[in-house]
């Protein structure tokens, strides 16, 4: 038996996150994030997505691109425990793994045609930096991958906390319309790390284009700059 197999990557994802931070942390949450799926040239063959427009959600898999490391290791602190606890690698969705592999489910807002890029896919809730390699796409087959009754182990329900964004019109509008809607639900979803809550620390992370500064003070979350990069 080989020891492994070579994978291409068959597209790349457009999305207004220029780093790791403020993604949201899973796929989903932020249903105003729209993104782009890009197909690298030998894939931009629109026979290949024959049929696809008919599903509401596809599945990105796609590779942990700032993530790759030569070594793994058995355990991981999830951020959902507080960056405290240690979990088993594969009880958790942790970025470092052996295989540095994502999976994401999407909402499919579209299929379009471009005059340089071929077809592409705009999709909704996707939790993908930009430029992140996708190695496949599948469809959401609603009668085998709901599962409603399922238990979530240590995350058994999405957090029920959101921030109180504040946020000056005029700050908003240095973003592109389109995405003003998906940073304040990027925010409310508090991008800090679980375990870091002080009101004097001031974080930031490139958006759409712009660097946002903001900082934290019990549930509410003060956006102080948006300035373009």
């Amino acid at each position: 038996m080989a020891d492994g197999f070579s994978v291409n990557f068959i597209a790349h994802i457009r999305s207004d996150f220029q780093t790791k931070f403020g993604i949201p942390r899973q796929s989903g949450l932020v249903e105003e994030l729209e993104s782009t799926v890009v197909f690298t040239p030998e894939y931009r063959n629109p026979d290949a997505l024959r049929g696809i427009e008919g599903f509401s959600h596809l599945w990105l898999i796609w590779q942990f691109s700032g993530a790759v490391r030569s070594s793994w290791s058995p355990t991981v602190r999830p951020p959902r425990l507080g960056g405290n606890a240690r979990m088993g690698v594969f009880a958790t969705r942790s970025p470092f793994r052996p295989n540095p592999i994502g999976l994401s489910c999407v909402r499919l807002l579209g299929v379009e045609e471009d005059r340089e890029l071929g077809p592409v896919l705009r999709v909704a809730g996707a939790d993908l930096m930009d430029g992140t390699p996708i190695l496949d796409i599948k469809p959401y087959l609603p009668y085998v991958d709901a599962h409603p009754e399922a238990t979530g182990g240590f995350a058994p329900a999405a957090p029920e906390r959101r921030l109180t964004v504040d946020c000056s019109p005029a700050m908003l509008e240095i973003l592109p319309v389109e995405s003003r809607a998906a940073l304040l639900g990027v925010l409310a979803e508090d991008p800090r790390p679980a375990y870091q809550d002080d009101p004097d620390r001031v974080y930031g992370f490139g958006f759409a284009g712009a660097e946002v500064r903001f900082s934290v003070d019990g549930e509410r979350l003060t956006v102080l700059s948006v300035t373009k990069n």
